[in-house]
Order: structure tokens, then C-alpha cells, then sequence
């Protein structure tokens, strides 16, 4: 456990009553992961996360703020056993982070429980955008089907006939998977589900894609998986015989990895380096002159998330004592996020726009350029099922 005590701009509302009661500070629980392969992607929403307190002067509602962040290991009792920490031992006002829907799965019924509040910075689970929605519980992200989605709108409207998807076998990657085969008009002619995280030789999942010969391949796999799988996909010599569509395979941590191996590579995503808001210029400008790289979306959620927090304990005066007006505070989103347009569907995830991306090489340098708009003010199809 890494304890921070930071003077101010959260990341998001979490439990409502403790800090605002003692009127001292704000108190923020963190869970990502920090150790292991996949590290570098929880260290890239930790830096975000300071890179957005930085920008609100480390101040929200004029209350200083003290984060604790906790490595989840990428393992979903892990992750709920820190989480557990958070609201009973360290008794946070708010939690956000989770990269890993199984680990978010694992962890969620506790803060539910415990009326916390809860602003999701990636995991996607989608039982949350429906059945499983709560008052408390925000997305700063998308549900796992939801860019999937749009990538097969986009595949429909280029004509593929047919498609073979690869994914990791846990609840995202079906859940990815599953949401582009129900938009693709198109065959699917193969559908493999590899063993997560441990497998990273795709060799025979490639060998059935060249018997196979589709007209396109869809794959999601993120981190390391995704670095493997670029690699190998052009180790095959497939890169350029069969197009390769993807969501989450390639960010700023692994395209210096992948590199030819990415170039072409088609991918849809909320939020991009290259969009034009001052916001974002400001985010991804300051970013890379403290770090050295661009920023990841998993970074660019997390900021989005901190930013959220910080309007709603600004609205509120400071005042968390009473989550009514908390809650209010944050669905208003009455911040100037990264992406652009901002605002809650009815079950407190985003409708926002998708954008389609290519890997472009310019000179030595390997870059997702956002090419145009995939899908506008696109809402998950899980809303209908919230009760809320």
C-alpha cells in the first residue's frame, strides 16, 4: 500500500460521509495494478491521476486530498481484499481505478453495499451499465461491448463478408467479442478464446486463421497479450493479407514495442492523443514533457475520472456529508474532459463519440492517428436494463 498525501483533486467520489465529517481532507482509494507484466498500464493511470491533481493546484473544494493506492496483482481476490481495506479499515470517501473487469466483478458488491461512491476508470464490466447498476456507481470508460460495437458498424460499412475474432478467455473478452458479433451483418467464420493472462504463443489460433482465409481478423487482447499477438500476427505473414481490426491491442505503452508489426492496424476508441480540445492538448502536452511518452486512454479515463470528483467536491463546497447532493453533483459532469463532449446516460455511463484510429508511421515514429468519427454520441445497449 502506497499512501499519498496530496492537497487536493481526487479521483473520484467515493463513500460520502467520513472526510467531509472530520472537514480535513478527502480521502481517494485507488485500485490498479502496479506489479507485474501489465504494471506499466496501472502506473499510467497513477501518473494521470497526479498529472490531474497537479493541474487543480492539488486542491478540490479547498479540502487537501490523501489517495491510497493498492495493487490489485491482476488477480480478483486480491483486488477485492484491497478493496475491502479501503471502505472498512481506511474508510475512503472515494474509490476509482480498476483496469480488470474480473477484478472488478469481484470487488464491486462490497462498495455497493457499503453505499460508496465508485467511478470506474476502465473495467468495462457491463452487468454494471444494466442489471446490475447502482446510484453510486459511475463510468468514466465504456461497458467491454460498447467499441467492439462500433468497430462492426465500421466493418459493415466497408462490406466484410466475414470475420474470425480471437480474445482472451474471461469475462471481457467475451464480452468483447460477443459485442461486435452482435452488430457484424457478416459471417463469423472462426471464434477462438485463449487462456488469460498466461498464454502468449498464438501460433495455433494462427494457423487456423490462414485455413481459415477471412476477410478480416478481429482480435482484442491488451498489454502484453496484445504485443504478442501484433508480433506474431506479422511473424505469420498475415500482416498485410488479411486486415486486422482490434480494440485495446495498441496504446503508447506497446506500439514502441509493435511497430511495423502495428502499422495498418485499424482500431476504434473513445478518446485519442491527437483530438483537438483543450483539454486534451493540455493533458497530452504536459504528460509527455514529464514522462517522456504519450499518455494511454487508460490514463486519459483516469484523468476524466479525477476531473469528475474534483466538480462534484467543488459543487458541493467541500461538504460531502450528504451523498444526495454528491451524486448530483457528479452526474451533472460539469467538467472539460479529454474526449470532448461529456455527459451520463441513465445508468451513469457516458454517451460519447468513437473514433476510428490507424497506426501510422511518420519518419521513426509510430503514432495512432485518429482518422475520423466511428460512431456519434454512441450509448451502450445495457441501459435499458437499469432500474435505477
Amino acid at each position: 500500500m502506497r499512501r499519498m498525501l496530496i492537497a487536493a483533486g481526487a479521483v473520484l467520489v467515493l463513500g460520502a460521509a467520513p472526510a467531509a465529517a472530520q472537514g480535513k481532507s478527502v480521502k481517494i482509494g485507488f485500485v490498479s495494478t502496479f506489479s507485474g507484466p501489465t504494471a506499466v498500464l496501472g502506473n499510467d493511470m497513477r501518473n494521470s491521476l497526479e498529472l490531474a491533481l497537479d493541474h487543480m493546484g492539488r486542491k478540490m473544494g479547498g479540502l487537501p486530498v490523501e489517495v491510497i493506492y493498492e495493487d490489485d496483482q491482476q488477480k480478483p481476490e486480491v483486488g477485492r481484499q484491497k478493496t475491502e481495506k479501503l471502505i472498512q479499515s481506511d474508510k475512503v470517501d472515494f474509490i476509482s481505478g480498476y483496469i480488470w473487469s474480473n477484478v472488478l466483478q469481484a470487488s464491486v458488491k462490497p462498495i455497493i453495499d457499503a453505499k460508496t461512491f465508485l467511478i470506474v476508470s476502465n473495467a468495462g464490466l457491463s452487468p454494471l451499465a444494466g442489471e446490475m447498476c447502482s446510484p453510486n456507481v459511475f463510468s468514466t470508460s465504456w461497458t467491454n461491448d460498447s467499441n467492439p460495437r462500433a468497430v462492426a458498424e465500421y466493418m459493415n460499412k466497408k462490406g466484410i463478408e466475414n470475420v474470425y475474432l480471437i480474445g482472451p478467455n474471461y469475462a471481457a473478452g467475451k464480452e468483447n467479442l460477443g459485442g461486435l458479433k452482435a452488430v457484424f451483418k457478416g459471417q463469423v467464420v472462426g471464434e477462438d478464446y485463449t487462456k488469460w493472462p498466461d498464454q502468449l504463443d498464438f501460433s495455433a489460433e494462427l494457423s487456423k486463421v490462414r485455413a481459415a482465409s477471412p476477410k478480416a481478423v478481429y482480435v482484442f487482447y491488451p498489454g502484453a497479450s496484445g504485443v504478442q499477438f501484433l508480433n506474431q500476427y506479422a511473424q505469420a505473414g498475415l500482416q498485410g493479407k488479411i486486415p486486422l481490426y482490434t480494440t485495446f491491442v495498441i496504446d503508447s505503452t506497446t506500439l514502441p514495442l509493435q511497430k511495423d508489426a502495428a502499422v495498418g492496424v485499424i482500431s476504434v476508441l473513445q478518446w485519442g492523443a491527437d483530438l483537438p480540445n483543450e483539454a486534451n492538448k493540455k493533458f497530452v502536452g504536459d504528460f509527455v514533457a514529464k514522462h517522456k511518452a504519450e499518455p494511454t486512454f487508460y490514463g486519459a479515463q483516469t484523468y476524466d475520472a479525477i476531473n469528475l470528483i474534483a466538480s462534484a467536491v467543488a459543487a458541493v463546497k467541500g461538504d460531502l456529508s450528504n451523498p444526495d447532493a454528491v451524486r448530483a453533483a457528479i452526474r451533472k459532469a460539469d467538467f472539460k474532459s479529454v474526449r470532448g463532449a461529456f455527459k451520463f446516460g441513465p445508468n451513469n455511463y457516458p454517451i460519447q463519440n468513437y473514433y476510428k484510429q490507424e497506426v501510422v508511421k511518420e519518419g521513426d515514429t509510430y503514432r495512432l492517428k485518429t482518422i475520423e468519427t466511428a460512431a456519434e454520441n454512441f450509448q451502450d445497449v445495457h441501459h435499458t436494463k437499469c432500474k435505477m
